[in-house]
C-alpha cells in the first residue's frame, strides 16, 4: 500500500514522470476552474436563483463570515486567497471517496505548496495593510533580540501547517486501508461518510489558520478597538 501519491507513477519517460499528485493536483484544479466559470457565467440578482447559485453563496458568505471574526477587517481583500485554498483543499479531500482516487493534500509537497503560499502571504498582506517599516517593525517588538525567534516562529508554524494536513490526510488513508481489509463489506460506507467530514474539517482548519497568520500580519490583534470602526466590519 502506498503511504502517499507521490510514490504512485502514472506514466514516465526516461527521467520525467507523472505521480498521482501532480495528476490528482492538476485534476482537482481543472475542476474548480470549470465549475468556477459554470456557476458564475449566470448569476442572477433575482429572487429566484440557481441551485448553485444558492450554494455558491452561502459557501462565499460563510467565508466571509469567518474571515471578518478573525481579522475584525473587511474581508474583500483576504477572500480569493483564503476561499481559494479552503475551496481546494476542500474538494482534494472530499474525493477521497472516488476508487482510485489519492488526495494530492496526502503528499507532503503539496502540503508544503500551500504552506509556502501562506508564509508568502502574510508579509504581502502584513506590508499592503501596514507599510513596509511598520510591518517589519513587529519582528524586533519588545526588543531587536525577539528578531531570530520571531523568524524561527514564522517558519516553524508555515512547517506545522503543512506537516499537519499531510499527517491528518495521510494517516486517514492508512486506516482506511487497514478497516477495509478487516471488514470489506461493513467499513467502505462508513469510512466514505467519516472521510467526508474529516476532509472537510481539514480544509476548514487550514483555512482557518491561516487566516490567523494573515491577520496578525496585519496588525489586527494590536487594534482590536479599532476593527469595527475603521474597518467597517
Amino acid at each position: 500500500m502506498e503511504i502517499t501519491p507521490d510514490t504512485i507513477v502514472i506514466w514516465q519517460h526516461g527521467p520525467f514522470l507523472l505521480n498521482a499528485t501532480i495528476v490528482f493536483t492538476w485534476l482537482v484544479m481543472v475542476l474548480l476552474s470549470l465549475g468556477s466559470w459554470l456557476i458564475t457565467r449566470k448569476l442572477s440578482t433575482d429572487i429566484r436563483i440557481s441551485r448553485w447559485q444558492n450554494v455558491l453563496e452561502v459557501v462565499v458568505e460563510g467565508i466571509n463570515n469567518e474571515i471578518r471574526d478573525i481579522s475584525r477587517q473587511k474581508p474583500d481583500r483576504y477572500l480569493p486567497f483564503v476561499g481559494t485554498i479552503f475551496l481546494f483543499v476542500a474538494l482534494s479531500n472530499i474525493f477521497s471517496i472516488v476508487p482510485g482516487y489519492r488526495p494530492p493534500t496526502g503528499s507532503l509537497s503539496t502540503t508544503a505548496a500551500l504552506a509556502i503560499c501562506v508564509f508568502v502571504a502574510v508579509p504581502v498582506y502584513g506590508i499592503i495593510q501596514q507599510g513596509f517599516s511598520n510591518y517589519f517593525k513587529q519582528y524586533i517588538k519588545p526588543t531587536v533580540l525577539m528578531l531570530p525567534f520571531n523568524i524561527i516562529s514564522e517558519l516553524s508554524r508555515t512547517l506545522a501547517l503543512a506537516i499537519r494536513l499531510f499527517g491528518n490526510i495521510m494517516s486517514g488513508t492508512v486506516i482506511a486501508a487497514m478497516m477495509l481489509a478487516i471488514a470489506p463489506l461493513f467499513f467502505p460506507v462508513v469510512m466514505q461518510a467519516l472521510g467526508l467530514i474529516i476532509g472537510l474539517m481539514q480544509a476548514y482548519i487550514f483555512a482557518i489558520l491561516s487566516m490567523v497568520y494573515i491577520a496578525a500580519g496585519t496588525g489586527a490583534r494590536y487594534r482590536k478597538g479599532e476593527g469595527n470602526h475603521k474597518h467597517g466590519a
